[in-house]
């Protein structure tokens, strides 16, 4: 492991061991991304950067076959916990533990701007995803004010956890040279969705049926959701 790997790898393993699961959403929050793939029961869904489980809890609750590589020892050791049944592993997402042409689904949720060659971790999905697998990914909008002005203008960005952005063109670019074809993008509902939660609306779940987009909202969005499929 090189230096700078090292160094994130610290930083996650160190974060989850003083936060736990306060570092992330709620669970509530991840049941978005299976109602937006709907994966029948038996399929394989491999998350990259599980972190300690979260999205494989909701996802094995519906019958779907979890499989999960992390980087921390500690996020895999609190995912294995939660979910005794799952495929888990402290991996590197640049060399993934797997077979070719094994998983149905392939999730990457908050990570990729952090992985340091997301050439060859990208070229690794592709490898291990079914031809007719579907990819589901969030990650960081550059074009949001608190990423310009506090993030990058007042120092705040986090260097030891490489947190990074990029634009809605640049990551559509980076997916599409990789190898994807381009399905969908929603902006990441979690803050509409929040407001049903906390207020303790009984329809909150509601809002997958009603998922918001538009150019205007895409390009305000905090984060993106893009929903990709090997290109042919």
């Amino acid at each position: 492991m090189d230096r700078q790997q090292k160094e994130i790898h610290d930083w996650f393993d160190k974060n989850y061991k003083l936060r736990g699961f306060s570092y992330l959403r709620p669970s509530e929050a991840y049941h978005i991304y299976f109602h937006l793939m709907q994966p029948k029961k038996s399929s394989k869904w491999l998350d990259v950067a599980c972190g300690p489980g979260l999205l494989l809890g909701v996802v094995a609750e519906k019958g779907v076959k979890t499989y999960g590589i992390d980087i921390s020892e500690t996020a895999i050791e609190m995912a294995s916990t939660k979910l005794p049944n799952a495929d888990l592993h402290v991996a590197n997402a640049e060399n993934l533990p797997f077979d070719n042409n094994t998983f149905d689904f392939i999730s990457c949720l908050g990570s990729l701007e952090r992985m340091l060659d997301l050439s060859k971790v990208l070229k690794e999905q592709i490898r291990v995803a079914k031809q007719d697998a579907k990819f589901v990914y969030l990650v960081r909008n550059s074009e949001t004010t608190s990423w310009k002005y506090f993030k990058i203008g007042l120092g705040l960005r986090n260097r030891k956890g490489h947190q990074d952005a990029a634009n809605l063109e640049s990551w559509t670019k980076t997916f599409t040279d990789a190898g994807f074809k381009v399905e969908n993008v929603y902006p990441d509902q979690w803050p509409r969705q929040r407001w049903y939660y906390w207020m303790g609306k009984r329809g909150w779940k509601r809002v997958f049926n009603s998922l918001k987009n538009s150019d205007q909202r895409l390009q305000k969005a905090n984060e993106f959701i893009f929903i990709l499929s090997k290109a042919l």
